[in-house]
């Protein structure tokens, strides 16, 4: 109850930041000192949040790469962006997040340009009412939300390691997940009924993908950490943001004028962006990783998303799974 009403009355937490907070207030704050020309990756940068994010850090100079499957939102996005910030460079690449051929030439094209990469923000991400398959016939969600990101975590991590390295700079990866990661059962959580499942529930397909990409986080913080490699990564949940995903999430479940009540409690897409720009340029946390964060402050996450065991095992999993795929090396 006490966090409902710090949520609704937009009461700041010890970061100096709250619900209400902006992507502007952000970046604007001086708690967020940004050298200059760093390079960024923003998925799902053509709508909702991933496009307030790539506004707001373009604006702090930043170089912005977006791998987007609509190139027409992607130059219209380029566009807008130019406009508010003319000095901004915005580099755009065709890729499908579900695919893992799309993702991978997505990674060999980036790294071919020979750009450094310091902040990788996985920020797709779809939710299906009906069972859909990708083209690696994989359940769509999943494969969006999760497994593309895991790849291109995978194929971009050493990069982002020799960048920290050679500029001093920290590397930090965000991952965007969903407080409702926490309504997934441990028992429903197994890799190869959500690759493909036989009694599909699209909200049930969202939470699992929101919970993989923690214990993603998790287990790539173990391992970097390992490694005494100057990366971080955290996830990071938005906030019930109005954006096309939730409202298709509740299409047939709520009629418009109630969906219209309920969204006036609900984020603006740049209070959603944030908490991401907080966790990728924020100082105070510096050197902060495996966390989770809501409304620019650490949080807490489930249990079960807490669990290392499972992160490695999930971790390992998919990575076997990426092999049989794309032949990556063993681990």
């Amino acid at each position: 109850m006490k966090e409902t009403w710090r949520y609704l009355a937009g009461i700041a937490g010890p970061s100096g930041y709250g619900s209400n907070s902006t992507a502007e207030q952000v970046i604007q704050d001086s708690a967020c000192f940004v050298p200059p020309r760093l390079t960024a990756i923003i998925t799902g940068a053509t709508s909702g949040i991933g496009v307030e994010t790539a506004r707001a850090l373009a604006k702090k100079g930043m170089r912005i790469v977006i791998p987007a499957r609509d190139l027409k939102k992607a130059a219209g996005v380029k566009e807008v962006i130019q406009k508010e910030s003319p000095n901004a460079e915005i580099i755009i690449f065709e890729t499908d997040m579900s695919s893992f051929v799309s993702v991978k030439r997505f990674c060999s094209g980036f790294l071919a340009l020979g750009l450094p990469l310091n902040i990788l923000i996985n920020n797709a991400g779809i939710y299906s009412q009906k069972l859909e398959f990708s083209e690696d016939k994989i359940e769509m969600t999943f494969a969006t939300n999760y497994l593309g990101h895991y790849l291109m975590t995978e194929l971009l991590l050493e990069k982002m390691i020799e960048t920290a390295e050679q500029t001093g700079i920290q590397g930090r990866i965000i991952n965007l997940s969903s407080v409702i990661h926490s309504w997934v059962k441990r028992d429903a959580f197994c890799l190869q009924k959500m690759l493909s499942p036989k009694n599909y529930d699209g909200t049930r397909a969202y939470s699992q993908s929101k919970l993989a990409n923690i214990l993603h986080v998790k287990e790539i913080a173990r391992q970097l950490r390992a490694r005494n490699a100057r990366v971080t990564i955290n996830a990071v949940h938005p906030g019930i943001v109005k954006t096309g995903i939730l409202r298709a999430s509740y299409k047939g479940f709520l009629t418009d004028s109630l969906y219209f009540i309920a969204s006036k409690l609900l984020k603006s897409t740049s209070q959603g962006a944030s908490t991401t720009c907080y966790v990728a340029l924020s100082q105070q946390i510096e050197g902060v990783s495996g966390k989770y964060f809501a409304d620019c402050n650490e949080s807490k996450c489930s249990t079960l998303a807490n669990d290392e065991s499972e992160a490695q095992k999930l971790w390992m999993q998919t990575h076997a799974l990426m092999q049989r795929y794309l032949y990556l090396p063993a681990a």
